[in-house]
């Protein structure tokens, strides 16, 4: 197959049937009344394949060259200075916070038993890290047709033992930056931009737009198959401060002091030389440690996806925007049973769903049986109220461990009366138009 070829010849062989290969066996299948709808979904060509191949052709495996591709065209898009690749969202909001118990953040550093504000209506991996540090989540209530934190109550949350926000943009939504920053800044707080369900969302703060999960001091991303793009599994921290910068890497590359890449070597000239907390003098800088870290380092093959998808991006966030407004406004015609979704003053929205919330006396539960039933898949706001989960039967049961700000009776809400559906790049009118038309019968039968 390969004879009188050289590796880069047999390697081109190989990438062009693979790009043939998906073409022919990966097509989309043409939607058809009656198939089911997802509420998400891949969207991809032959680019993510060959780039896939390419990298396990190379079979380096680890972190490498479309890792560091990837970091450095992730940050170019997003306006900001610093990106790392970390092996899933989840691992992101971990990493993120993580760095924020950083010794070398001095009197700022978060220390078991500090607070740090957040919210109860969404994914419990926003919260889990600040959990498993032994810091205590203070909720806080959130608003309709927004669904973000209701900022008149941080203030009431503020206590002399909060140290940091950690707050998601929900389904896409930003939240009320400029009052969450502002609020921050007043009291020397940290700001965690949760923004694994929104990027590519726009918002104008200080007459300058600018995406979210880079207003805050660090934002998060996740690129598991239904977010705004993929890798299959894998996320970002992303974040414009230096010394945050060195810390999340340290985070993620098992809490290591050195900065070099994997399979290099002395970088810095000084891997024999220095002093280490109580290591022998020169110890080799390799094995210096100056946090308790983890690996969480995604592969090149996932990076290799990344780049390939990151080309295709801004044309995701479009038909995100678009399929949501389609949505919008064929529903209309039931807003006064249904209260639909509005985006956050000062925002353009990368939309990454369509919530809906009953009004009194109609019936979510037999809603979304009929739209199951009738085809079209539905989600819940994540964990609904946090709180209420089994995770926390312990702690609710101690009265220990975390700390509520009034009833949350808005998140309360949410969990019995809200759901949403899809608005995913590979949605067409007849999707969008199915989709509303079942949500209607549902409504008025």
């Amino acid at each position: 197959m390969f004879e009188g070829m050289n590796e880069s010849e047999a390697r081109q062989k190989i990438l062009s049937e693979v790009a043939e290969y998906c073409r022919i066996y990966h097509k989309k299948k043409e939607y058809k009344k009656g198939d089911r709808i997802s509420y998400a979904g891949r969207v991809y060509d032959e680019e993510e394949m060959v780039n896939l191949v390419d990298s396990s052709l190379e079979f380096w495996l680890t972190a490498g060259h479309y890792t560091e591709q990837f970091e450095k065209e992730m940050a170019e898009y997003l306006g900001i200075r610093y990106c790392a690749v970390v092996n899933s969202g989840s691992s992101a909001n971990l990493v993120a916070f993580m760095t924020l118990t950083s010794p070398l953040l001095g009197e700022r550093r978060v220390k078991p038993g500090d607070e740090v504000i957040t919210v109860a209506a969404g994914f419990p991996t926003t919260v889990t890290p600040i959990l498993q540090y032994g810091a205590v989540p203070v909720f806080v209530d959130v608003t309709i047709p927004q669904y973000n934190i209701n900022v008149e109550q941080l203030e009431n949350a503020l206590s002399d033992k909060t140290r940091a926000v950690m707050i998601a943009h929900t389904l896409g939504n930003p939240f009320d930056l400029k009052s969450v920053k502002a609020f921050c800044d007043k009291h020397n707080l940290w700001l965690i931009e949760d923004n694994c369900d929104a990027l590519g969302s726009v918002y104008e703060i200080d007459g300058v737009q600018k995406f979210t999960g880079t207003i805050g001091d660090i934002g998060t991303s996740s690129f598991y198959p239904p977010h705004h793009m993929t890798m299959g599994e894998g996320g970002a921290v992303y974040t414009d401060n230096p010394l945050l910068n060195k810390i999340i890497r340290s985070m993620r590359d098992w809490g290591r002091d050195c900065i070099c890449s994997s399979g290099r070597d002395n970088m810095c000239g000084h891997r024999f030389d220095k002093q280490y907390g109580e290591l022998p003098l020169g110890y080799d800088h390799k094995y210096v440690y100056s946090h308790f870290g983890y690996n969480l380092k995604a592969t090149d093959m996932q990076a290799a996806i990344g780049c390939a998808q990151l080309k295709k991006f801004p044309s995701f966030v479009e038909a995100r925007r678009k399929n949501f407004a389609h949505l919008s406004q064929r529903l209309q015609c039931v807003s006064e049973k249904l209260i639909l979704p509005e985006a956050c003053p000062n925002s353009n929205p990368s939309w990454f769903g369509f919530m809906i919330t009953c009004k009194e006396g109609i019936d979510k539960n037999k809603i979304v049986t009929y739209l199951e039933e009738h085809g079209v898949q539905t989600r819940m706001l994540f964990a609904g109220n946090l709180t209420k989960q089994p995770c926390f039967d312990e702690m609710r049961k101690s009265g220990e461990g975390y700390r509520i700000v009034g009833s949350l009776e808005v998140t309360d809400r949410i969990m019995r009366d809200t759901f949403w559906i899809g608005v995913y790049p590979g949605m067409n009118t007849e999707m969008l138009d199915y989709m509303a038309d079942t949500i209607i019968e549902a409504v008025e039968k």
